[in-house]
């Protein structure tokens, strides 16, 4: 019996990331964590720490984190502290209206190239979000209901429109990660089983309604 193949893509990976510039490794690890809520709202992040865990001078690490001020991932204060944004209840409403916007759209989009094979794997990827659940695994709860939803919308093919959502995405991650800390669920949402059925049967409408009502609710629960 053939044994397991080698984990060449992985290793081809891992080759193209160390071929990188020391700022877009800084950076591209630290959005990772934002994004899927590693580092916790109002979180304090020195240049100096950020240079000492990736090895790298200062000028890369201030690189990485202006990058990361701009798409809003992080906060600069007038005195120099970098810190996660921690967001108003306005913020949190205007995310969640943005959200709404989008991704209904996006998925209305991809419906047509959703083949069978896509939807299996977005039933894979529920599975795992039930597993990070029952292991109350917050963080990887965030990054697999991202991948849930980012399977789908690659699909649509309108990358400029994806990479909105990634940004808000971006600015609510610590956020998300502490509220679903506080939630007691034992399965993944709901709305994820009513997207997968809508994508079996072609409904568009009913596509869009179970997709704005997933993306929304978790937001706006933290705005009360």
């Amino acid at each position: 019996m053939a044994g397991p193949e080698p984990a060449i893509p992985v290793a081809r990976d891992r080759v193209a990331e160390a071929a990188l510039p020391a700022h877009e490794r800084v950076y591209r690890a630290l959005r990772a964590r934002v994004m899927h809520g590693l580092i916790a709202p109002g979180a304090a992040l020195t240049l100096r720490g950020i240079g000492a865990e990736f090895g790298v001078s200062m000028t890369p690490a201030r690189e990485a984190v202006r990058r990361l001020v701009a798409e809003g991932a992080l906060k600069l204060s007038a005195s120099g502290r970098v810190s996660t944004p921690e967001l108003t209840a306005e913020r949190i409403e205007e995310l969640a209206a943005l959200r709404a916007l989008l991704e209904p759209e996006l998925a209305s989009r991809a419906l047509p190239r959703a083949h069978a094979a896509l939807i299996d794997r977005m039933q894979a990827i529920n599975g795992v979000i039930d597993e990070m659940i029952v292991k109350s695994d917050a963080s990887g709860y965030v990054r697999s209901n991202q991948e849930f939803h980012r399977t789908l919308y690659l699909r649509a093919q309108a990358p400029a429109m994806l990479a909105l959502v990634e940004t808000v995405w971006l600015q609510s991650g610590p956020t998300m990660r502490m509220l679903y800390e506080r939630l007691q669920r034992r399965q993944a949402s709901e709305n994820h089983r009513k997207i997968l059925a809508a994508l079996r049967a072609g409904d568009d409408p009913g596509l869009r309604l179970a997709v704005r009502m997933d993306v929304t609710q978790g937001l706006r629960m933290l705005a009360t």
